[in-house]
């Protein structure tokens, strides 16, 4: 559960990590289908798999854009695992219904982890997945999910890992901190998988105080769960398995998780990093005059950006639109999908990080093919913003 923000352009699928999707038949008959992200090396396989379940963001689940986990993904396939995103029903592309139970939080945990379940099923029938080596994970509800699906017999399955796991409900006087205590008291009652718990303590969602009550509740109950509870994050530890940068605070503790259960922890190919722009010196990552094409507003929309953490990049276009993001993944090809979604004209990165990236010769290059191309319809709403696990903002 992050910031909202409506998602103008699916990010594109990285063939560096061989990224498609699959979909997967799930819920009653199978009549659904669950939109899957797969990354996996080169080759046929067997390979181990770990499944990485999302959590839900504020408004309708249906809006909310395809999960990928890509750092995550990312040092995983080094390690010689396929990687299976399953989005559950009704959210993203997945068709069937979202289901939930309001308050009782027990029975959405067990809902949602009936399309794990579906995910997982059809994994092990695959002939490039090893049946008998398999983690599963979860984010936020996510976790929720991953830890009631560990109530049941889970054949090649080794271990559990709660990313900052569970689900807030503020409507109707909903008792929520209580209701997660007694699910994860349920679900440690019957509790089948060792699990690894991730929590930070500045969670916007689940503070310290809350995770010891879930953890010790799950524990007394008979659960096998090794909390780890990490330094601050950033502005909000609830996002850092979504940033670049949460691979520094998840790996290490992951990695000792998993050779305990018998799980492949060696690097063993090696996976081509994404190509990132280079600096020009075209000028100082903080002087705003020299940015082109911007108005008064957008000048002012480029100081603010400077005061965003890294990752992040400011995309702009001689129609004087420009985007910035913030965090989660790829926020260069986001700032440049929203950017061009909102301009008739090319838009181009000028900043990356703590770098001018913006090249005259090239936007120029740029400008004269777009000027013999068709112009796009113009958007009715100049205004908007892009999030994928972080934040964004653009005007034209």
């Amino acid at each position: 559960m992050l910031p909202g923000f409506s998602v103008e352009q699916e990010l594109q699928l990285d063939y560096r990590i061989n990224e498609h999707i699959v979909l997967i038949p799930a819920g009653r008959n199978h009549q659904a289908r669950l939109e899957t992200t797969v990354f996996q090396p080169n080759g046929p396989g067997p390979f181990p798999l770990i499944i990485i379940n999302h959590g839900k963001d504020p408004g309708h689940p249906n809006m909310q854009p395809r999960d990928r986990f890509y750092h995550m993904a990312h040092a995983f396939v080094a390690r010689g695992y396929a990687v299976m995103v399953p989005m559950r029903q009704g959210f993203a592309n997945s068709t069937g219904r979202y289901r939930d139970r309001g308050c009782d939080m027990t029975a959405n945990g067990y809902i949602q982890a009936e399309d794990v379940m579906d995910a997982l099923s059809y994994a092990r029938e695959q002939k490039w997945i090893d049946a008998d080596r398999i983690v599963i994970a979860g984010q936020s509800y996510g976790g929720l999910a991953t830890m009631a699906l560990g109530t049941r017999e889970l054949p090649g399955v080794r271990g559990l890992i709660n990313f900052a796991g569970g689900l807030r409900d503020d409507s109707n006087n909903c008792g929520w901190r209580s209701s997660l205590v007694s699910a994860f008291a349920e679900y440690g009652a019957q509790n089948k998988v060792p699990s690894l718990w991730m929590y930070g303590q500045n969670d916007s969602l689940f503070g310290p105080e809350l995770v010891a009550r879930m953890h010790d509740a799950f524990e007394q109950a008979g659960g096998k769960a090794q909390l780890v509870e990490y330094a601050p994050f950033k502005r909000d530890s609830h996002g850092m398995l979504a940033s670049r940068d949460g691979e520094k605070v998840w790996l290490a503790d992951t990695m000792r998780f998993l050779e305990q259960v018998g799980m492949p922890t060696r690097i063993v190919y090696k996976v081509p990093e994404p190509p990132m722009p280079q600096p020009t010196n075209f000028a100082k990552v903080d002087d705003v005059e020299s940015v082109p094409f911007l108005s008064r507003n957008g000048k002012r929309a480029y100081a603010e950006y400077l005061t965003k953490m890294t990752p992040r990049a400011f995309a702009v276009s001689p129609s004087g639109a420009w985007c910035w993001a913030e965090e989660g993944e790829d926020p260069e090809a986001r700032a440049l999908a929203t950017c061009s979604a909102k301009s008739d004209k090319p838009c181009r990165l000028y900043s990356v990080d703590e770098h001018v990236v913006w090249n005259p010769d090239l936007a120029e290059k740029a400008a004269v093919t777009a000027s013999n191309t068709p112009a796009p319809m113009p958007s009715a709403d100049p205004a908007g913003a892009a999030q994928v696990g972080g934040t964004a903002a653009v005007a034209n």
